[in-house]
Parts: C-alpha cells; sequence; structure tokens
C-alpha cells in the first residue's frame, strides 16, 4: 500500500482528494440556501454572528442545529439542546459503524478524525464509492476532498448567513427550504441497488412518519433509523 508520505502516495492523495471535491460540488450548490437560511435563523433567536459558525463548525450537523436554534431561548434550556441534540445525531452512531471495517487499517486519532467531520452526505457519497469499488480501501483523499469542500462551504455561508441577518428575512418564501430534501433523494439514487434492497428504507420512512406524528420530540429519527436496521436484518437473514 502506497502511503502519502512518498511521492507517489503524495500524488495519488491530491489526485483523489480532486475527485472528492468534483464529486462533493453538486451537494455545495444545496448547502448555500440552507446554510443562509440557518445563520438568517441563528441570529434573529440571539446568536451573535461570532457563535454562528461556532454552532455550525463544532456540530458539523444541519439537523440537529436547526433543532437547537428553533429550541434556543434566553437563558437557554442546555438539558433540552443537549437531549434533542443527542437524539438527532444518534444517527450518527450506526453510520459510523458502517465504515467501520473500512477504517481498521488507520491509526487511531486519524479515525476520530475523520468521523467527527462525518455528516449525512459525507457519510452517504463516502460508502457510494466504496461499494462502487468493491475491494479497495476507503479513500482518504477522497474522504478528505468532500469533507473540505462541504465542511469549509457550510461554515462560511451559515456565517454569511448570520452576518446578513434579517436583510435576508424570510428565505422559506423562495423555497429553500427543499435543498435538503433534493440532495438527500440524490443521495438515496446513487445509493439505489434494486427494490429488494429499498424495502429497509420504506419501513423506516414510515415509522418515523409515525413517530413523528404521535409521539413530541426527536424520536422519529433513532426510531426510523432502528426500524430500518431490524428491517434490513430480518430482510438479508430470510434472504
Amino acid at each position: 500500500m502506497q502511503t502519502t508520505s512518498s511521492p507517489c502516495g503524495q500524488v495519488r492523495f491530491w489526485a483523489e482528494f480532486l475527485r472528492g471535491m468534483k464529486t462533493s460540488l453538486p451537494l455545495l450548490i444545496a448547502f448555500i440556501p440552507f446554510g443562509l437560511l440557518l445563520g438568517s435563523q441563528a441570529v434573529q433567536k440571539g446568536f451573535s454572528i461570532v457563535e454562528v459558525p461556532l454552532l455550525t463548525g463544532l456540530n458539523f450537523a444541519g439537523g440537529s442545529e436547526f433543532a437547537a436554534v428553533g429550541l434556543w431561548s434566553i437563558p437557554p434550556a442546555i438539558m433540552l439542546l443537549a437531549g434533542v441534540t443527542f437524539l438527532i445525531n444518534s444517527r450518527h452512531i450506526l453510520m459510523s459503524a458502517t465504515l467501520a471495517p473500512h477504517l481498521r487499517h488507520l491509526p487511531r486519532w486519524k479515525i476520530f478524525l475523520l468521523l467527527f467531520f462525518m455528516c449525512d452526505e459525507i457519510w452517504a457519497l463516502t460508502l457510494t464509492d466504496l461499494h462502487d469499488r468493491p475491494g479497495r480501501r476507503l479513500s482518504i483523499g477522497f474522504y478528505a476532498g468532500i469533507t473540505v469542500c462541504l465542511y469549509v462551504s457550510w461554515v462560511l455561508f451559515t456565517f454569511m448567513g448570520g452576518y446578513t441577518g434579517n436583510l435576508l428575512g424570510d428565505l422559506t418564501r423562495y423555497g429553500v427550504d427543499m435543498a435538503f430534501p433534493a440532495v438527500f433523494i440524490m443521495l438515496l439514487k446513487g445509493m439505489w441497488k434494486g427494490a429488494r434492497n429499498a424495502i429497509p428504507w420504506c419501513v423506516s420512512l414510515g415509522v418515523a412518519v409515525l413517530v413523528y406524528h404521535f409521539i413530541p420530540g426527536a424520536w422519529y429519527v433513532p426510531a426510523g433509523t432502528l426500524a430500518g436496521i431490524i428491517t434490513a436484518f430480518l430482510t438479508v437473514r430470510g434472504a
């Protein structure tokens, strides 16, 4: 295996890095309006323009960030915010477990660094790339290229949304709140492996919708996730 310490390894790393950036460009376009929307909502709730990039940079997970901004109060209910953030981000535990077999050859500090920057989009693109190249190890350069592109753009545009603040007004009237659903539809398309493999997706969606309507809070996130995992296990076992 080539390492990035050798000239050949460095060339390969940067080639993979550029490939990752190129792959992430369509998602970056969706990040722009949603980042502006989150930043604008945050300052309207009382965040300073410094606190906005701290929020999005330290907790790189859009869903929990929107939830935190929506629940924000003065003084903040810290336990409520922490609990909701944990529930919404709990899916990352299972997402990282799917990448674990591909990370075992790496030093632990590097694994922690990669997982810190993992979000839904980075995870989906990385997993799709691994499936498209069976037998190949996880490409650190590819992962880094996606991460730099999406992380920097997310922090930058949430900051810009906070900086412009009330000047942008209600961005949802322009339909920018449809950006993330469109992103996830695109990601699902890239991970499509046939109708049988889509059964866990449908079960997960159905359970999440039911829990969302009948149980308050963010319990629909872990409920939908666990339902999908159990269905996938039963589907594979019964195959």
